[in-house]
């Protein structure tokens, strides 16, 4: 899907790492939350409180999921799950495009 329909944008951005990382939250009719944003190159860590579906568009990166040792470099389009209440580490080597599902299962 490479379009949204029927949702709400907040204002405000989301801001992270100095503005290295940032994103806008969209809200959708059936009460689900995403947000779409830039990462420029660094290396970041990031906490869950939900379960995160990360949709990889455009960029160049690795991740390093829960439980894992050793980062992956990952081929875009791609996209990879985190579990809720968990981190997890990404090396950002060209400026990455993404989309961040929230689940509330």
């Amino acid at each position: 899907m490479s379009e949204f329909k029927n949702v709400t944008a907040v204002k405000a951005a989301n801001i992270y790492y100095d503005g290295k990382v940032t994103s806008r939250t969209l809200k959708f009719e059936d009460g689900s939350t995403k947000s779409l944003g830039i990462m420029l190159p660094g290396e970041y860590t990031f906490g869950t409180e939900l379960k995160e579906i990360m949709e990889i568009l455009a960029g160049e990166l690795e991740v390093r999921l829960p439980d894992e040792k050793e980062f992956k470099t990952l081929t875009v389009p791609c996209s990879f799950e985190v579990p809720a209440h968990s981190s997890f580490d990404l090396i950002i080597k060209a400026p990455t495009d993404y989309c961040c599902s929230y689940i509330t299962e």
